[in-house]
């Protein structure tokens, strides 16, 4: 995929598995709602996650955002990057605005705000700074050919 392409897909997308490593050395996979910010990825958690433990001894984080449901129509883009925190109060309540809204693909009505608002006193946020980008999209393949049952 292209820059354009890449930058598409992580608009229209609302979930990425994020990729965290455990204090063993073993993977810790979670699927998240996040937002974007001058098209890097962003996104919050709780302050004592597993996630936020892991990143806080180890910054580096892999985003798998990907679309389709058949064979010949998957696609995504895997961010290998560095998670930079957010601790800010105000710039931890925008990541959660901001995640809301792809969320929900609605405006924030004034309950939801004060939902976020709430929530966001126990989080923190984060920005991944890209270090490598993957992508794939299968439709460029071609032909009708490829056997949507066989993975």
């Amino acid at each position: 995929m292209n820059e354009e392409e890449i930058a598409a897909l992580l608009r229209e997308a609302r979930k990425l598995q994020l990729g965290t490593i455990n204090p063993d050395g073993t993977p810790h996979l979670v699927t998240m709602f996040y937002g974007l910010d001058g098209g890097r990825v962003t996104f919050w958690t709780y302050a004592k996650s597993q996630k936020a433990r892991n990143i806080a001894r180890d910054p580096r984080v892999s985003c798998l955002i990907e679309a389709g449901d058949e064979y010949a129509q998957l696609r995504g883009v895997l961010v290998y990057g560095k998670a930079q925190l957010i601790d800010d109060p105000a710039a931890v309540l925008e990541v959660g605005l901001e995640v809301t809204r792809r969320m929900t693909g609605a405006p924030v009505d004034p309950e939801t705000r004060g939902y976020v608002e709430h929530t966001a006193r126990k989080r923190v946020a984060y920005l991944v700074e890209p270090v490598r980008v993957v992508s794939w999209d299968h439709r460029k393949l071609g032909g009708d050919s490829v056997n949507s049952s066989a993975t």
